[in-house]
């Protein structure tokens, strides 16, 4: 886990598992896979539903978008979109291209 957000973009490309080239794709991948998991959530911090329009909103902003809930079983689900073109803190880093 790094210490930044953004440094999940020095990932090597084949550690990524997907890219969006606009920020409404990412965020309707977001709140899609909320929706597969919302069935598993544990406790009373649970999310409801993703907002899609915020999260565009903060993507095209430059900020990233990261969540992280436990489920059922003891396992933990963490869900990240890291803004790119350009990064809100981390403008030198390159997105990744697949």
């Amino acid at each position: 886990m790094p210490l930044e957000c953004a440094d999940w973009l020095l990932k090597p490309t084949t550690h990524i598992r997907t890219t969006f080239g606009e920020p409404k794709d990412a965020a309707d991948w977001f709140a899609e896979q909320l929706a597969q998991h919302c069935g598993n959530f544990a406790g009373t911090y649970a999310p409801t539903v993703a907002d899609p329009d915020a999260i565009v909103r903060r993507l095209s902003e430059g900020d990233d978008v990261v969540g992280g809930w436990w489920v059922t079983g003891g396992r933990f689900l963490s869900l990240s979109l890291i803004a790119c073109s350009p990064h809100r803190v981390r403008r030198d880093y390159v997105c990744p291209v697949r």
